[in-house]
C-alpha cells in the first residue's frame, strides 16, 4: 500500500476559482455574509437575484472550508430517521424541515443546470450500504418512515446491493434516486459566479476582525476595509472563528478525511458502482466512497488524515472491493464537519440583524442551498419562519474534550480494524 500526498483533488480538479479582491477600504450594502461556501454564497446569490445589495467576506478563499472538502454526496434530507426528527422538533416542526429538505437535491441541480456550472454533476442518486444486522435494521426503518412521507426510496436485498456496488461486504442498500453526486468545490466556484453574475460582492483573503453594532446598522471589519450593513449573516459553520460572536462553542467540529486512486481500469470500473452512485454506509465510524468522471475511486472516513486513517483505506478498500488486489492513492485531503448536540442545522439570531447558521452534521450540500434561498427570503420579509429551528444555542459542554473523543475513537477504530484483519 502506498502512503497517499496530501492534495486535495478537488483543488486539483476544480475550474479555476473566480478572480477577487480581498477587502480593502470602506463599503456598504443591505446585508453583509461571513462565509463563502454552500450557505453563504447560495444567499448572496438569491439575495442578489432580487435586487438585494449583499457582500461575501471569506477569511481565505471560497470552498475553504468543509464546502470544497467534502465527499460531493447530494442528499435528501438530514441524518436522523423522519421519526427521530419529529421527536426532536414536534410533529409539525419536523416535517416542515422534511419537506424543506426532502427536495435539496432538486435545489442543488436545478441550479447547476440554470448557471452552467461545470461541476460533474452526476444524478444517479445514492446507497446507504448496511453492515450487519443493526445496519439492516435502521435500513428498514428509515425506509419505512422515508416512504410513509411520500420518498421514493426502495431498499435493496443483499443480491441487489451487491450488483449496484460490486462488493458482498453489505447485506441491504436504501437507494434514494433524488440524490447524486457533484465535484463539491467546482460547484461552490460555480455558485460564486453565479452570485457575481447577480451583482453580488465577494471579498477573499480577508478574516473578519471585529462585528460591531452602532446605533441601527452592523459593521464587519478586516484588517485593511469594512463593510456596513443592516444585517449580518454568520454562515461559517465548523471554520467559525472564537472571536466572532462566540459561535465556535455551539458545535464539536470532527475531521473527515478522504482519499482519492488512481483512476480505475475499465475491468475494474465495470463491476465497481457501474452506474455510479455515491455510497455510505451503517457503521457507527462511517466510511462514504464513490467515483469521479476521471475513474478515480473516492474513500472517506471519519478522523484526521494520517498513516493510520491510510493505511485502514487501503485494507477496507480492497475488503469491499477485492478486484482492486491493492490501491494506490493519488490524492487525500481533511474537512471539519460542524456536529450540533442534536445534529440538526440551527440558525440563531443572535441579535437584531445578526443571524448564524451552523451544525450541518455532515450533510451541507442541499441543505446549504435549501437554507440559504430561504434566508433570503426571510431577510426580505418574504417569510415568517426558517425550516430549521431558530431558539439560541447553548454552548456544548468539555467541546475540546469531546472532539478529542471522536478523533480518538477513529483511531483506535482503524487501527484495530487494521490489527484485526492482520489477526
Amino acid at each position: 500500500m502506498t502512503q497517499s500526498p496530501c492534495r486535495s483533488l478537488w483543488r486539483d480538479s476544480a475550474p479555476a476559482a473566480p478572480d477577487l479582491p480581498s477587502l480593502q477600504g470602506h463599503h456598504q450594502v443591505e446585508v453583509v455574509i461571513v462565509g463563502g461556501g454552500f450557505t453563504g454564497l447560495s444567499t448572496a446569490l438569491h439575495l442578489a437575484k432580487e435586487g438585494v445589495s449583499v457582500a461575501v467576506v471569506e477569511a481565505n478563499e471560497i470552498g475553504f472550508g468543509g464546502s470544497g472538502r467534502n465527499v460531493g454526496l447530494v442528499n435528501a434530507g438530514v441524518w436522523l430517521e423522519p421519526d427521530s426528527l419529529d421527536k426532536t422538533l414536534g410533529n409539525v416542526a419536523g416535517r416542515r424541515m422534511y419537506d424543506a429538505l426532502a427536495v435539496a437535491p432538486d435545489y442543488v441541480f436545478d441550479l447547476i443546470a440554470e448557471y452552467d456550472i461545470a461541476c460533474e454533476a452526476t444524478r444517479h442518486g445514492t446507497l446507504h450500504a448496511s453492515v450487519g444486522k443493526s445496519g439492516l435494521a435502521q435500513l428498514q426503518r428509515r425506509c419505512q418512515q422515508m416512504q410513509e412521507r411520500g420518498a421514493p426510496v426502495s431498499l435493496l436485498s443483499d443480491q441487489e446491493a451487491k450488483q449496484r456496488i460490486g462488493s458482498n461486504k453489505f447485506n441491504a442498500a436504501l437507494f434514494d434516486p433524488r440524490a447524486g453526486t457533484i465535484q463539491p468545490l467546482a460547484y461552490v466556484r460555480g455558485l460564486a459566479r453565479a452570485a457575481l453574475q447577480e451583482g453580488a460582492n465577494i471579498f477573499e483573503q480577508s478574516p473578519v476582525t471585529a462585528i460591531e453594532k452602532s446605533h441601527n446598522a452592523w459593521r464587519v471589519c478586516s484588517e485593511l476595509g469594512a463593510i456596513q450593513a443592516d444585517k449580518v449573516i454568520l454562515a461559517t459553520n465548523a471554520y467559525c472563528q472564537h472571536g466572532v460572536a462566540n459561535q465556535a462553542s455551539k458545535f464539536v467540529p470532527i475531521a473527515y478525511s478522504q482519499l482519492a486512486s488512481k483512476p480505475l481500469t475499465e475491468q475494474q470500473l465495470a463491476q465497481i458502482l457501474p452506474n455510479k452512485e455515491g455510497v455510505w454506509d451503517t457503521c457507527t465510524v462511517m466510511s462514504s466512497f464513490r467515483l469521479d468522471q476521471a475513474g478515480r475511486l473516492i474513500f472517506g472516513g471519519m478522523g484526521a488524515e494520517g498513516r493510520a486513517l491510510s493505511n485502514w483505506a487501503s485494507q477496507r478498500v480492497v475488503e469491499i472491493f477485492p478486484i482492486l488486489e491493492k490501491v494506490e492513492w493519488e490524492f487525500c485531503w481533511t474537512g471539519n464537519i460542524a456536529y450540533s448536540a442534536d445534529h440538526l442545522p440551527h440558525c440563531q439570531q443572535l441579535q437584531q440583524g445578526l443571524l448564524s447558521i451552523s451544525g450541518y452534521s455532515g450533510r451541507g450540500i442541499g441543505p446549504g442551498t435549501v437554507l440559504g434561498a430561504e434566508l433570503a427570503d426571510w431577510v426580505m420579509g418574504k417569510r415568517d419562519e426558517l425550516s430549521v429551528p431558530t431558539s439560541t444555542l447553548k454552548d456544548i459542554p468539555f467541546r475540546e474534550i469531546q472532539r478529542l473523543f471522536y478523533e480518538l475513537g477513529a483511531q483506535t477504530y482503524h487501527l484495530g480494524q487494521q490489527a484485526h484483519a492482520l489477526s
